[in-house]
C-alpha cells in the first residue's frame, strides 16, 4: 500500500514537473499539491512548487514553500544537496525582491550545505551589488565640495598629507570630479610620491579628456620621473587642447631639452619610428654599420652611395650613430 502511494506521488510530481516545462504552472501546481498529500516527506515536490510561484513572480509565496520544504527536508534526513537547491531558491527570490541582504543570507546558506559553483557566483555578484550600493549611497557632492575646500586650504598651507586626505574623503563623496584627482596628484608630487600622482592625473584625464590640468599635470610629474619623452607626449595633449597655453608650452620646451641631454631617451624614442625601425632592420644596412664602427675609412665610401647615405644621415638625425 506504502508502494502504491509512493509510486502515486512520483507520478503526480512528473504530470507536474510536464506542466512546469510547458508553463502551465496553475495545472503543475495541481499536480504538486496531489504529489505532496501523498508523500509529504518529499522536499523535491515543494522545491518545485517553488520554482512555479517563483515563475509567477509570487516571490513571497515561493520563499514560505520554500522555506517549509527546508524544514521538512531536515526532519526526514534528506540528502544536503537537495536542502540546498531550496536554500538557493529562496536567496533567488530575495534577489527578485531586491533584498540584497537576505539574498546573500540564504546564498551563504545554501553553500554551507553545499558549495555550488554557481552559487558562489551569485554570492560574489550580490556582495559586488552591495558593495556598488553602499558606494552609491555615501556619494554626496555637496560634502564633497566642503572636503575638497578643506584640502585646498591644508594645500595652500603646506599641509600636504591633510589635503590628500581631505581630497580622497572629497574622491570618495564625488567620484567623477576629475578635478578633485587633479589636486591629489599636486600633493604626492609635493611629497614626491610619483608613481601615486601620476596614478591620479590618469584618472583625472580619464574623467574629463578636455581638462587641460589633467595633462599639465602628468606632463609635470613625468619630467620629474625623469621620462622627457611621454612627458612631451602629455603635453602635447594639452596643446592640442590650448595651443596658446604658457604651461604647456614651457613643459613642452623642458622636455625637449630633457631628452636632448638624455643620450637613451633619445635613442628609445627613435627605435619607435617605423622609419629608422626600418633601415636598422635591413641586412645590408646591418652590415655597413657593423663596418663603419671598427673602421672609419669605410663610412668615407659607404657615404657616396646616395640611398645609403640619406639612410646614414636618418639615422644621425635621430641620434642613433654619430661620425667623428
Amino acid at each position: 500500500m506504502i508502494i502504491l502511494t509512493l509510486c502515486q506521488a512520483v507520478e503526480e510530481k512528473d504530470k507536474g514537473n510536464a506542466a512546469y516545462k510547458k508553463k502551465d504552472f496553475e495545472t503543475a501546481l495541481q499536480h504538486y499539491d496531489a504529489a505532496f498529500k501523498l508523500d509529504p516527506t518529499n522536499i523535491t515536490i515543494l522545491t518545485n512548487k517553488g520554482a512555479v510561484y517563483f515563475e509567477q513572480g509570487e516571490f513571497d509565496k515561493c520563499i514560505k514553500t520554500c522555506e517549509e520544504a527546508v524544514e521538512t527536508g531536515r526532519e526526514n534526513r534528506a540528502d544536503f544537496k537537495l536542502i540546498a537547491k531550496a536554500l538557493s531558491r529562496i536567496g533567488n527570490a530575495y534577489l527578485k525582491k531586491e533584498d540584497l541582504d537576505q539574498a546573500v543570507f540564504y546564498f551563504n546558506k545554501s553553500l554551507s550545505e553545499h558549495r555550488a559553483p554557481d552559487v558562489v557566483k551569485k554570492v560574489q555578484e550580490v556582495q559586488a551589488k552591495i558593495k556598488e550600493r553602499e558606494r552609491l549611497a555615501y556619494v554626496n557632492p555637496e560634502l564633497s565640495l566642503a572636503e575638497k575646500e578643506k584640502g585646498n586650504t591644508a594645500f595652500k598651507g603646506g599641509k600636504y598629507p591633510e589635503a590628500i586626505q581631505h581630497y580622497t574623503e572629497a574622491i570618495k563623496r564625488n567620484p567623477e570630479d576629475a578635478k578633485i584627482y587633479s589636486n591629489r596628484a599636486a600633493c604626492y608630487t609635493k611629497l614626491m610620491e610619483f608613481a601615486m600622482a601620476l596614478k591620479d592625473s590618469e584618472e583625472c584625464i580619464k574623467l574629463d579628456p578636455n581638462f587641460i590640468k589633467g595633462y599639465l599635470r602628468k606632463g609635470a610629474i613625468l619630467l620629474a620621473m625623469k621620462e622627457p619623452s611621454k612627458a612631451s607626449n602629455a603635453y602635447q595633449k594639452a596643446l592640442d587642447l590650448d595651443a596658446n597655453n604658457s604651461e604647456a608650452l614651457e613643459g613642452y620646451r623642458k622636455s625637449l631639452m630633457q631628452e636632448n641631454d638624455d643620450p637613451e631617451a633619445v635613442k628609445q624614442r627613435a627605435m619607435s619610428n617605423p622609419e629608422v625601425q626600418q633601415i636598422l632592420c635591413d641586412p645590408a644596412m646591418q652590415m655597413i654599420l657593423k663596418q663603419m664602427s671598427t673602421d672609419p675609412n669605410a663610412a668615407r665610401d659607404h657615404l657616396k652611395n646616395p640611398e645609403i647615405a640619406a639612410k646614414i644621415q636618418k639615422l644621425m638625425e635621430h641620434g642613433i650613430v654619430s661620425l667623428h
